[in-house]
């Protein structure tokens, strides 16, 4: 049976039991402020056990994209080791919400692994949670029962809050689960050992298959329990491990999920995958785990690129990358591979996943450019990392815990990389050393983290919250349902969630709104921003009214600032719309910020905009915006009607049943968008791009100006024109005078070098009278009166290649800075150990009150302090 027939067997399965079947949420959890990738199949669905949010239907079924690379749920550094931790993988689930539970739950399992799966039944075990006094948790009695009528009691195993209390963190929806797994030995060493003593013994062959959690509590942020509104079921089963047992294989890693990437592989590298595993096989290949290091990593990246989120330096991007620059590692230290390889297995994954994952195939190229760029660039960082190993200053024969860390930090280096090349270097590692910076790092990035939650105080039971923002910019009638203070970084922060609100919450590149919210004659509060949590409106609040239970609010958003706020918002489509029309349909939009002064669109794109590119644009724009289209807005349109409308739908957001459409001008812009819009094209006024950058591979960035700020804009640039004109006394052609002075400029520029390099020739003849020898070398120390570094490294150069085993140091002052410089010949740096960085930094640190380094042959320092030149000069030959 294929992945392909697995999958769908289980979705046609719940179907039939009256399901419905969802699609898979982004694998990039943005409206989740505690995630940064969704880790479980219940983590998009989490509202609607919270009762914040209506479910779909009474009973769903999806498979979920799930990424662990963060946080408590963080597999990465296993990946590779095993045959069964992945980064990113399918979860499939079957949900119920307040409709069955236990008994069909568990019935219903059984029967898909044994009767359509044909898993054999005296392979499988079941445990059940075994409770827990401290928290008043029974043992599960109800699980237990069912159970007993599909399997003897042997086979159901009782463990405690570790195994079989399920928990998403901290705080959230839990309650006790019953997990199935399965004995995949062979027969042989079923027979030795009963497979019963070996669930959850971390035995590689006897796996976890399938969770049923019982969702009864929520946990609160002391820790205690509460009851949910309603008793829901919430299962997960790893897809990867679901094929391994169907399909009769040793690991996931033999499943038909990886072999066409692995044939790219061995296509690739001249490797052979044989399956080997450290701690299983005597000989194992090294090149085994580095194929499915890459294979899986592959996944992780490319389905987050495809669902919108950039490999970058920050978050989640950050973590995008560092998945990434694993896989490139391990090819480029094991598979001996120094040209990118992982962009060519995109479209093969692709076409795996076209049938449940469409997203990936859907920007196969764009992902496939991306991942490209991205191993381009570290491939170039992985040298340049080599070339720093080159330069190190080592003492005692040992590379120091910092540089190792600075290897891993800055170049990527894993430690293990940095030990293979030490060692071919015949260097120690100071593990213990770089251990300790890697944790002080931890520590500080923790410390400025910590972020503490607290409960929120209930005022009111209400089901239903109502945003009125698109209509009205004031209520006069709200009331506070609950409140709660989060401490950052030391700082209350105050929260507060009304029934009604017309406060629009930070989301779709849109901030959130601002404003104030009366609470009777004499008191007043500021809303200092407006978030999205899940599908609740949470209010950031200065501080807590003294009165809030018995008293209607009174809100107001600044308008003004929403209103400037907007005329960004739609500009931005009509500039997404203009840059498909100028550019290609390949445009598609990858991120933007909208506030009431910056307008930052993010976009597909492979090139920099020509300046003739950027006119037509802004002329598109310029014109509707002149036409003056109405908005039209269309709510709760069905999905599938949206998309039959052709609305633009973007990679990466997740869309309900139900949408939002904008609309201006059905044959220009038609946008699935839940922001806030102008009436009318014409309250824009203005258009101008003011900048176009590359923001990652394949992404370019367009900021621009509208209405007020757009004035602003020309009247600067106009007043900068006239400040010119003024100087060049209002020449004819402004652009002319301009290139005139800069042409005159690099003349004198020129003369200015030929003066500083006939002024370094006369020099040269004077220091070659002052070459002095100790102890074998030539050495040449003066302070020059010349300020220009290049000319004082190009001097000492040409005198070590007159001089030959020659050490030779200049001080000299620019401004009143002062710059020491050191070149020692190359065959002094490998016979007598001597090294230009060491001597420029500690003589620096002790006569110029500064620092400085370099590479061994040559150095530069400079400090703050000039009259301690000449004796720095002078000590350099205290070090022969």
């Amino acid at each position: 049976m294929t992945s392909r027939d697995i999958r769908r067997q289980f979705l046609d399965f719940f179907a039939s039991k009256e399901h419905k079947i969802i699609p898979s949420a982004p694998i990039v959890a943005k409206s989740d402020p505690t995630l940064l990738f969704i880790n479980s199949g219940m983590a998009p669905l989490k509202d609607f056990f919270l009762g914040n949010q209506k479910p779909p239907a009474p009973r769903v079924a999806d498979t979920q994209k799930c990424l662990r690379v963060s946080g408590k749920h963080n597999d990465l550094e296993d990946v590779g080791f095993d045959g069964y931790h992945h980064t990113m993988f399918e979860m499939l689930g079957n949900w119920s919400f307040g409709d069955y539970f236990k008994k069909e739950a568990l019935e219903w399992s059984w029967e898909l692994l044994t009767g359509v799966y044909k898993i054999p039944k005296d392979r499988l075990y079941v445990s059940v949670f075994g409770g827990n006094e401290a928290e008043g948790v029974p043992f599960d009695q109800e699980a237990w029962d069912v159970w007993r009528t599909m399997l003897p009691e042997d086979r159901i195993l009782k463990f405690g809050k570790k195994e079989n209390f399920w928990e998403m963190g901290d705080q959230g929806p839990c309650g006790p689960c019953s997990e199935i797994h399965v004995d995949l030995r062979s027969d042989a060493e079923r027979a030795k050992k009963d497979g019963r003593d070996l669930v959850n013994a971390d035995d590689p062959n006897v796996i976890e298959i399938w969770n049923n959690v019982f969702m009864q509590f929520n946990r609160k942020a002391d820790g205690s329990l509460e009851e949910l509104p309603a008793k829901s079921v919430d299962t997960g089963m790893g897809f990867e491990r679901l094929c391994r047992a169907v399909q009769g294989v040793a690991s996931n890693y033999d499943t038909d999920l990886w072999r066409p990437l692995f044939a790219i592989l061995e296509g690739v590298t001249g490797h052979r995958y044989e399956g080997t595993y450290p701690g299983i096989n005597e000989k194992w290949l090294k090149s085994d785990v580095a194929m499915r290091v890459v294979a899986d990593h592959l996944r992780a990246v490319s389905f987050t690129i495809a669902d919108g989120e950039m490999p970058s330096n920050t978050g989640a991007g950050y973590v995008i990358r560092r998945i990434l620059r694993r896989a490139v590692r391990y090819y480029y230290s094991f598979l001996n591979q120094k040209e990118p390889v992982m962009y060519r297995m995109v479209p093969v994954l692709a076409e795996e996943f076209r049938d449940v994952f469409p997203e990936l195939k859907a920007q196969v190229d764009f992902v496939s450019r991306v991942v490209l760029e991205e191993e381009k660039g570290f491939l170039r960082t992985l040298e340049s990392g080599l070339k720093r190993i080159e330069s190190l200053d080592i003492q005692k024969n040992t590379v120091t815990g910092q540089q190792a860390f600075e290897l891993f930090d800055t170049y990527g280096f894993p430690f293990d990389l940095t030990q293979l090349i030490a060692r071919e270097k015949g260097w120690m590692v100071d593990e213990e050393g770089f251990k300790a910076a890697l944790q002080e790092q931890k520590d500080r990035s923790r410390k400025d983290a910590v972020k503490q939650v607290g409960d929120w105080t209930v005022l009111r039971d209400i089901e239903q919250f109502e945003f009125v923002g698109y209509d009205q910019l004031e209520v006069d009638d709200a009331k506070v349902v609950k409140h709660r203070t989060v401490m950052l970084k030391g700082q209350p922060q105050y929260q507060l969630v009304l029934n009604k609100t017309p406060f629009y919450p930070e989301g779709g590149g849109q901030v959130g709104d601002t404003g104030y919210m009366t609470f009777g004659p004499n008191e007043k509060i500021r809303v200092l921003d407006t978030k999205k949590e899940n599908d609740l409106v949470i209010h950031v609040v200065d501080r807590l009214p003294e009165f809030v239970m018995d008293r209607t609010v009174e809100c107001a958003v600044d308008g003004w600032k929403r209103r400037l706020t907007e005329n960004n918002h739609s500009a931005t489509h009509l500039l997404h719309a203009a840059l498909r029309k100028v550019l290609g349909t390949h445009v598609q939009q990858k991120g933007s910020y909208l506030d009431h002064e910056t307008l930052r669109f993010d976009f597909q794109h492979f090139q920099k905009m020509t300046d003739e590119e950027i006119a037509r644009v802004e002329r598109l724009v310029n014109e509707k915006i002149r036409a003056n289209i109405a908005l039209e807005e269309a709510r709760k349109v069905p999905i599938e009607e949206a998309k039959k409308a052709g609305a633009m739908m973007l990679f990466g957001e997740k869309y309900g049943e139900t949408v939002r459409m904008i609309t201006f001008d059905p044959s220009y812009s038609r946008e699935l968008c839940g922001g806030c819009h102008v009436q009318r094209t014409g309250q824009i006024g203005f258009f101008k791009i003011t900048a176009e950058s590359a923001v990652a591979a394949g992404v370019r960035r367009v900021e621009a100006v509208t209405a007020a700020g757009a004035e602003a804009f020309i009247e600067q640039k106009l007043e900068r024109l006239e400040v010119y004109d003024s100087a060049f006394k209002n020449p004819k052609d402004p652009s002319k005078a301009v290139l005139d002075l800069q042409e005159e400029n690099k003349r004198l520029q020129k003369e200015i070098e030929r003066f500083v390099q006939e002024q370094a020739n006369s020099l040269r003849d004077g220091l070659r009278s002052k070459v002095e020898t100790v102890n074998g070398v030539n050495l040449i120390i003066a302070v020059l009166p010349l300020s220009d570094a290049n000319a004082i490294k190009t001097l000492a150069y040409e005198l070590d290649r007159e001089l030959g085993n020659a050490v030779i140091a200049f001080g000299s002052v620019s401004g009143d800075k002062p710059l020491l410089t050191v070149k020692i010949s190359d065959n002094l740096v490998k016979e007598k150990g001597l090294n230009a960085g060491t001597i420029v930094r500690e003589l620096a640190q002790k006569h110029l009150k500064g620092g400085g380094g370099g590479q061994p042959f040559f150095a530069t320092a400079g400090g703050s302090d000039a009259s301690g030149l000449e004796e720095a000069v002078k000590g350099v030959k205290g070090y022969l």
